[in-house]
């Protein structure tokens, strides 16, 4: 078993606890506890990669991706949910994202959200595409966002996108401060493929951020999903994800 720490000082205190609680009951290799937040949670897989699964602990802000533990109690009560293995696993959609930059070739793998934003005060001329039927010629925005189900409830939430059950499969893409045309937010199958160019790049040049990791002038970028790139994250068998959106996202 794995083991990942936030910086938090309650998630360094709750490790220390477990610590001195004794060994953990036998749990598989390839599992990965994240004590922290939704932050740590994407730097882990983006540092350690897919192989593991990743059972989170919430001691972040909104930990979405985490489980939730009990304010009294809760080294005995993970614990006990370990030994019970009373956990189980899903896997929820990632975004694969190819570009082209002034630097060069570029990709990603996105948990969240991958978008292209404008890179100065100017805003970005993009043309978007998707399966070869274009959305739009000529979009003057902020950027543009395509999310995963599990980041529909993040950024493309703020801008205005639909918040989706994380175990439904789907590509949301919503746009950033349309100015022209008329752009509303879509909700597109898995399959579907997104090819983003920026027009007038060296006038209005923009950036790619792939789960906070950014990549700077950009020329056009391509997402996708493959089932093969999934995350494995795992949940208390106790975990309501209705619940859980509707506590820590629509109702706020």
């Amino acid at each position: 078993m794995h083991r990942v720490v936030s910086k938090n000082p309650a998630a360094g205190a709750f490790a220390k606890a477990l610590d001195a609680a004794g060994p953990l009951p036998a749990l598989p290799d390839d599992l990965c506890l994240v004590l922290g937040g939704d932050g740590t949670m994407l730097q882990a897989i983006h540092d350690h990669g897919a192989a593991l699964r990743w059972l989170g602990l919430n001691f972040g802000h909104l930990g979405f991706l985490m489980n939730d533990l009990p304010a009294e109690n809760a080294v005995e009560y993970l614990r006990g949910r370990l030994a019970a293995k009373a956990w189980s696993t899903h896997g929820f959609l990632r975004l694969t994202m190819s570009a082209v930059s002034a630097g060069g070739p570029r990709t990603g793998l996105a948990v969240n959200d991958v978008y292209v934003e404008r890179q100065t005060g100017t805003t970005c001329h993009l043309r978007v595409w998707v399966d070869g039927h274009a959305l739009a010629e000529r979009l003057v925005c902020d950027g543009i966002i395509a999310a995963t189900p599990l980041g529909s409830t993040a950024y493309s939430f703020s801008a205005g996108g639909a918040a989706s059950h994380p175990l439904v499969r789907s590509i949301h893409l919503t746009a950033i401060c349309p100015h022209a045309p008329k752009f509303a937010p879509i909700v597109l199958p898995e399959a579907s493929r997104i090819r983003i160019e920026v027009l007038d790049a060296a006038r209005r040049p923009a950036r790619v951020v792939v789960d906070g990791i950014v990549h700077d002038d950009v020329h056009h970028v391509e997402i996708m999903s493959r089932q093969q790139d999934d995350v494995q994250l795992a949940f208390f068998d106790d975990h309501d994800f209705m619940r859980t959106l509707l506590r820590k996202v629509l109702r706020r």
